[in-house]
């Protein structure tokens, strides 16, 4: 890593941390370190910025690819967490931009959170997102039959559960495939619900137990990547486990990933170039949907990864700021399962 990146990273790491740390309007976004150029993959470019796909403030896209591009690519559906009630598209630049430079056209959705709404409303947000990905996703260059979703914590959430029920998709007209679903610090079996978010979000579903991916499970399932942090406090290992299980019974294609040591926010941050030497958790997509259908004719781009900025401690942690950032990151979720 030349000595500028780490300067420059090291430097809004410490604007970051001390800017959310000290609140009030002037703030900056605990995800903003992560979305500097200097931060990201290069070779990639923004091609949607905000594009509508139904009425409303929430309902925006944004959709990313590599700069040279060749051929129809494979597309990536990715939609982030929040516990339902945070989040926004522009957080998850180095995300798009990650997946662009390994040869993905990358699509990120805004959805509708709590108290707006309470489920399903969110789900049905990601399928009109998804019907637009079909109906456009291919004048961006992308294949639409070359689909995938992933998501992170709620995102995973959303795209497990329109992987499970088609009744979502279904209802939006969406018919092209899902090759497959990497999901990451996914919340699979949570019922009954224990904490207050998950019950106001959660808790007026006329059936509750049909809120949650372990019960909808059938062989129709596509392919799954389930990962997750082993000190994961806010969503459970336990649910990563439990739906990997119910998958393999029904004779599903899963493969599981954990990252021992790591929390809830580590491993979507890792997608980024600049902490991409924590975790392989981009080498572990990128194989996932390689080994079902995305780059039929050839392998992916290769991804660059960054050697530990300067500040790194022996035994191979980062000192702060870039510790108290994935902190403070963490403090803005509650449990969503003890299980």
């Amino acid at each position: 890593m030349p000595a500028a990146f780490r300067s420059l990273v090291m430097l809004v790491l410490t604007l970051g941390f001390l800017g959310a740390a000290a609140g009030g309007a002037q703030a900056l976004s605990l995800m903003d370190p992560f979305n500097v150029p200097a931060a990201m993959d290069g070779g990639t470019a923004k091609v949607g910025d905000g594009i509508p796909f139904a009425d409303g403030a929430r309902f925006k896209l944004d959709v990313y690819a590599p700069e040279e591009r060749g051929d129809i690519a494979p597309v990536v559906f990715f939609i982030y967490g929040g516990g339902w009630k945070n989040g926004a598209r522009e957080d998850y630049q180095f995300v798009g931009r990650a997946l662009a430079a390994r040869g993905f056209i990358v699509v990120i959705p805004d959805y509708r959170l709590y108290p707006e709404v309470r489920f399903p409303d969110f789900l049905e947000d990601n399928a009109a997102a998804m019907r637009w990905v079909q109906d456009n996703i291919a004048k961006y260059g992308g294949d639409p039959n070359r689909v995938f979703m992933a998501g992170h914590s709620a995102g995973a959430y959303n795209a497990v559960m329109l992987a499970l029920d088609p009744s979502y998709f279904k209802e939006y007209g969406v018919t092209i495939p899902i090759r497959g679903v990497a999901a990451l610090s996914g919340p699979y079996d949570f019922y009954p619900f224990e904490y207050d978010e998950v019950r106001n979000t959660f808790g007026d579903a006329p059936v509750p137990e049909g809120t949650q991916p372990i019960n909808l499970v059938t062989s129709d399932a596509p392919p799954m990547l389930l990962t997750s942090g082993t000190t994961d406090p806010i969503v459970r290992v336990q649910n990563t486990e439990n739906l990997a299980a119910r998958l393999r019974s029904q004779g599903v294609w899963v493969t599981t990933k954990y990252y021992d040591g790591f929390g809830h926010m580590e491993p979507v941050i890792a997608i980024g170039a600049m902490w991409r030497w924590r975790m392989p958790i981009l080498d572990d997509m990128v194989e996932f949907f390689t080994r079902f259908g995305a780059f039929p004719s050839g392998v992916p781009r290769l991804a660059i990864v960054p050697a530990p900025p300067e500040g790194v401690l022996p035994n191979g942690e980062p000192m702060e700021p870039m510790h108290a950032i994935i902190d403070q990151l963490d403090t803005q979720f509650a449990p969503i399962s003890s299980q």
